[in-house]
């Protein structure tokens, strides 16, 4: 995000079972500020990264999209201290 002020966070999620790739590709297609999302192998399912200019988009990214999402069962933000 050039030219703006930059926040940039992690999310990590846990799915159900055998959802991962298409709780990956859901959020893909809905949100803007994911730069990165990918499902993965470990004690999370999934990992996005999003960018966004202000505390308020992520939250509302989270609670509103992600964490509505039926398949999704937790998640854990992880906010970057520098945006680079």
């Amino acid at each position: 995000m050039q030219g703006e002020r930059c926040l940039k966070a992690y999310i990590l999620i846990s799915t159900k079972p055998g959802t991962s790739l298409e709780v990956v590709k859901r959020i893909k297609d809905k949100v803007k500020e994911v730069v990165a999302a990918d499902a993965i192998f470990g004690r999370y399912d999934a990992i996005l990264v999003l960018e966004a200019p202000a505390l308020e988009n992520i939250n509302q990214v989270v609670y509103r999209i992600i964490e509505k999402d039926p398949n999704v069962i937790r998640t854990e933000t992880s906010i970057v201290l520098e945006c680079t």
